[in-house]
């Protein structure tokens, strides 16, 4: 059985290699469910923010927009008059060390439940700390604009040494919204490249 440092030093490695690759992959965890047999007609659509997402309009922007791009990406096309899907999305994030179990994760983001609680425990040393994990996990959600029923429901998790790029959020949601309007059902694993910060997905 690997030590805690053995372990530790062996995710760093990992973690150094993916740094030194050219395209690094994200492997997420998706969950989809689907009521659509086609892409409404016309594939419109209008993004509703949450109360908490309109009180930190500013912090959520970047988030924002790569939500959109990516629900273009799956077919729709943004119409705030008239859309035919209206459109929530949620994020969250955290870090936790993977080898101390009893470490609580602490997260930050937007949406249901979505809060804040503290990952550190007193008396620990700093030697014995494994690399941190990154988590990262983005929900979408589609409704009917005339009904307001779900007729799309989906999420993606990633979590990992390497990165705590937030680009990863544009990934996710990609990967959220692969297959769209009909995804396989249930838990699968969706692999898609992280491209350098500044070029174009």
């Amino acid at each position: 059985m690997l030590s805690r440092r053995s372990l530790g030093l062996a995710l760093l490695g990992t973690a150094l290699v993916a740094g030194c690759s050219t395209t690094r992959v994200v492997d997420s965890q998706v969950q989809s469910w689907s009521t659509l047999t086609t892409p409404p007609a016309p594939p419109t659509y209008r993004l509703d923010k949450l109360p908490s997402q309109q009180a930190a309009a500013q912090a959520f922007a970047p988030i924002e927009a790569l939500a959109h791009a990516a629900l273009q990406r799956a077919g729709l096309q943004r119409d705030d008059a008239q859309p035919r899907l209206i459109a929530e999305v949620g994020v969250r994030s955290g870090q936790a060390l993977p080898d101390w179990p009893h470490y609580p994760p602490a997260w930050w983001g937007w949406g249901p439940g979505r809060g804040w609680r503290p990952g550190m425990r007193a008396g620990a040393m700093l030697r014995e700390m494994p690399p941190t994990l990154h988590r990262r996990e983005v929900s979408v959600e589609l409704r009917d604009a005339r009904t307001q029923q779900v007729v799309y429901e989906t999420s993606a998790l990633f979590e990992d040494v390497w990165t705590d790029d937030p680009a990863v959020f544009g990934v996710l949601f990609d990967a959220a919204l692969s297959g769209f309007p009909q995804p396989p059902q249930g838990p699968r694993q969706v692999r898609l490249p992280l491209a350098p910060t500044g070029a174009p997905r």
